[in-house]
């Protein structure tokens, strides 16, 4: 197993969903991992207070779903206050998950659904974001991408970076019903956007090719980063998941690249 591991996308509970860990289970399952950081997400708002709770290789944030009221500053001004890192975009309010909640990939929301919470009108981005993206700058957090599709995440990124907005990050992206196309891999990289592959995309990939084998030869390995977004119960157990995840992609990836992706490209992401 890699030391010193970054995870940027796990899940405990308590949770909306069924979780195999509770947190401090998970604390005690990443120590076992070798980790040295784990970000807690949560879908239904902040996991903030939870991940200070955990420890301090634990990093919270909040997901901007309806229940946080979406696009939201003083969500993002409470985690930022109590030591959060990162603010996600819709998962569940998210247009592109409502719209393609019968797919396979998000057979295990099924049961959970939130109201919606729009992103773009067309090709602009809604005003009311505008002062979340300046507080996301203000307070130098990670803005990740939750469930919004590619292309409204490309210009949900441009305008960020307009804003001030240093730390970019897309959540699996190769997720079928985000949108991925081959012109996102060229516009996101010019934005210095890191893109995360992990044990959950491949696991559930029905393509020839992985994700990770697909985006680690048309992107740049400094701006790939490891997030397993394992939690779940019907998905693999966390320790063993990324063992047997290492072993498959090593000899794709190459060791030093992969122990890079999985330890210091996550810290210059979280900037702990």
């Amino acid at each position: 197993m890699i030391t010193g591991i970054v995870d940027v996308h796990v899940h405990a509970a308590p949770s909306l969903l069924p979780r195999r860990y509770t947190d401090p289970e998970m604390a005690q399952v990443a120590k076992a991992a070798g980790l040295a950081r784990w970000v807690l997400k949560a879908h239904h708002g902040s996991s903030v207070e939870r991940a200070a709770l955990a420890g301090p290789q634990t990093v919270g944030g909040v997901v901007l779903n309806s229940p946080v009221g979406g696009a939201n500053p003083d969500a993002v001004a409470v985690a930022a206050s109590l030591g959060g890192r990162l603010v996600w975009m819709p998962t569940i309010s998210a247009a592109a998950h409502i719209a393609a909640h019968s797919q396979a990939a998000l057979s295990v929301h099924r049961n959970l659904a939130f109201s919606p919470v729009p992103v773009c009108e067309g090709d602009a981005l809604r005003s009311e974001w505008i002062p979340v993206l300046d507080l996301i700058a203000a307070h130098d957090l990670v803005l990740g991408s939750g469930h919004i599709s590619m292309d409204e995440t490309l210009c949900l990124f441009k305008v960020a970076v307009s804003r001030g907005v240093k730390r970019l990050l897309i959540n699996h992206p190769l997720m079928p019903f985000l949108g991925w196309r081959e012109e996102h891999s060229d516009a996101f990289s010019r934005l210095g956007a890191r893109l995360e592959i992990g044990v959950l995309a491949d696991h559930l990939s029905e393509t020839e090719i992985s994700p990770t084998q697909y985006l680690a030869s048309r992107y740049p390995a400094e701006l790939l980063l490891f997030g397993s977004d394992l939690g779940h119960t019907s998905f693999p157990d966390y320790q063993a998941g990324i063992k047997d995840w290492i072993a498959r992609v090593e000899p794709i990836l190459g060791q030093r690249p992969l122990e890079e992706i999985m330890t210091s490209n996550g810290q210059a992401l979280l900037g702990l």
